[in-house]
C-alpha cells in the first residue's frame, strides 16, 4: 500500500480566511463569535453565529461563476484555490489521477431558502434555472473538479458534522490503494441563514448565550449548545513518492483513519461511546503509537451537554495507557461549529499543531466540568513536542471518523 502525505492547506474561517491568518488566530485564543448579521435574530433563541469576514468569492472566481454560486460553494473553491497553490502541484499529475473528495453538511442552503422564497411570493416561474445546480450538496466537488480537471475519482460524501473528515479519510484510502495519485480534500458549509438557525435552535443544539465570551464552551460546565460556524476546509493528500519525485513540502503523514456509526439516535451520542472510541482506536492503532512525545487530540468538542462528556469517554476507551500523555483541545470553542466544514478545517490544525509545535487552547475553558476530566489545554496556547495528532468529528445519526497525522517524512 501507498503512504500518503499532505502537501497544501487552504482555508476558510470565522478566525482567517488563509491558513495563516487562521492559525494565528488560533494560537492566540482569539475566537471568531458575534452577533448573526446576516439576518435580524430578534424572534430567534440564537443571537450568536460564528461568521466568516471580509470574504470576497472573486479572489478566487469570475463574476458571472460566482453568481451562479452558492456561498457554500465559493468557500470551498477558494479553500481548493488556497491549497492546491500550496501544494504547487500544477500538472505534474495527470487529470486521471487527480481526484476530488469534498462533501457538505447541507449544501447551497442559502440558495434553497432564497429560492423558495421567490417561489412563495412569485410564483414557480421565479426560480432560477441554477437552483438545482446551486443548491445539490456534490456541486462544490463537481466545480472543483472542472477548476483543476481532476478526472480521476470525485465524490462528495455527507455525513452530517464528520463530512469533512469523511472526505479526507476516504481520500486517504483512495490514494493509498492506488485509485489515485492526489486528492484534493475536504469540506464546505454556508448555513447561517434563518431556516437551519431556527431548525437547530428549536431542537436545543445552539448555545442561546447573548455574550459572544461565552458562547462556545467546550468541556465547560456552563456550555449549553454549539455555535454555528461556516466556512471551508482543504487538504492536499499525495502519494509519498510522487510527492518527493517533485520536491514537494509535505507537512505531515496521514497515518490512520477510523469510520464508524453509533447506530444509536438520530442526534444523541451513544453515551457508552463504544463506536466512537473504536473509530478512534482503529486511526491509532493504523498509526502506532508514537515511541516518543505527546499524542495532541483535536477534538470534536461542540460545547453541547451530550457530546463532551460521551466524547470524554470515547477518548479515555481508545487511548487507554496512553491517556497520560495525551492532550486535547477544541478548536471549536474559537471557530465555531462549522459542521461539513468543520473535519476538514480541524484537521489542517492537526497537521499545523504536529509541524510547530504548539497546540491551540480550549477558549474559554474557565470552569471545567467534572465529568471532563481530560488536560483540554485551557485558554492558551501550549508548546509542546507533539510525535503523533489525531482529528476527531462525530456526526448527527451516529456517524464518527477519526484522523492521525504523523510529522512530515
Amino acid at each position: 500500500m501507498n503512504r500518503v502525505v499532505i502537501t497544501g492547506l487552504g482555508a476558510v474561517t470565522p478566525v482567517g480566511n488563509d491558513i495563516s491568518s487562521m492559525w494565528n488566530s488560533l494560537v492566540a485564543g482569539r475566537h471568531g463569535m458575534g452577533p448573526i448579521t446576516r439576518f435580524d435574530s430578534a424572534a430567534f433563541k440564537t443571537k450568536v453565529a460564528a461568521e466568516v469576514k471580509g470574504f470576497d468569492p472573486l479572489g478566487y472566481m469570475e463574476k458571472s461563476e460566482a453568481r451562479k454560486s452558492d456561498l457554500y460553494t465559493q468557500f470551498a473553491v477558494a479553500a481548493a484555490c488556497q491549497a492546491m497553490g500550496d501544494s504547487r502541484l500544477g500538472n505534474t499529475v495527470s487529470p486521471g489521477r487527480l481526484g476530488v473528495y469534498f462533501g457538505s453538511g447541507t449544501g447551497g442552503m442559502t440558495t434553497f431558502c432564497q429560492e423558495h422564497e421567490k417561489l412563495l411570493a412569485a410564483g414557480p416561474r421565479r426560480v432560477s434555472p441554477f437552483f438545482i445546480p446551486m443548491m445539490i450538496s456534490n456541486i462544490a466537488a463537481g466545480v472543483i473538479a472542472i477548476r483543476f480537471n481532476a478526472k480521476g475519482p470525485c465524490l462528495s460524501v455527507v455525513t452530517a458534522c464528520a463530512t469533512g473528515s469523511t472526505a479526507v479519510g476516504e481520500a486517504f484510502r483512495a490514494v493509498r490503494h492506488g485509485y489515485a495519485d492526489a486528492v484534493i480534500a475536504g469540506g464546505s458549509e454556508a448555513s447561517i441563514v434563518p431556516l437551519a438557525v431556527a431548525g437547530f435552535a428549536n431542537m436545543t443544539a445552539l448555545s442561546a448565550a447573548d455574550d459572544p465570551d461565552a458562547a462556545s464552551l467546550p468541556f465547560d460546565r456552563r456550555r449549553g449548545g454549539f455555535v454555528m460556524g461556516e466556512g471551508a476546509g482543504a487538504l492536499i493528500l499525495e502519494e509519498y513518492e510522487h510527492a518527493k519525485n517533485r520536491g514537494a513540502r509535505i507537512y505531515a503523514e496521514v497515518a490512520g483513519y477510523g469510520s464508524t456509526c453509533d447506530a444509536h439516535h438520530i442526534t444523541a451520542p451513544d453515551p457508552a461511546a463504544g463506536s466512537s472510541a473504536r473509530a478512534i482506536g482503529d486511526a491509532l492503532c493504523q498509526a502506532g503509537p508514537p515511541e516518543g512525545g505527546m499524542i495532541y487530540v483535536n477534538a470534536h468538542g461542540t460545547g453541547t451537554p451530550l457530546n463532551d462528556v460521551s466524547e470524554t469517554v470515547a477518548i479515555k476507551k481508545a487511548m487507554g495507557d496512553h491517556i497520560g500523555r495525551t492532550l486535547i483541545s477544541s478548536t471549536k470553542s474559537m471557530t465555531g461549529h462549522m459542521l461539513g466544514a468543520a473535519g476538514a478545517v480541524e484537521a489542517a490544525v492537526a497537521v499545523l499543531a504536529l509541524q510547530e509545535g504548539i497546540l491551540p487552547p480550549t477558549a474559554g475553558l474557565r470552569e471545567p466540568d467534572p465529568e471532563c476530566d481530560l488536560d483540554y489545554i485551557p485558554l492558551t496556547a501550549r508548546a509542546a513536542d507533539v510525535g503523533l495528532a489525531l482529528s476527531v468529528s462525530l456526526g448527527f445519526g451516529g456517524h464518527n471518523a477519526c484522523l492521525a497525522f504523523r510529522k512530515g517524512v
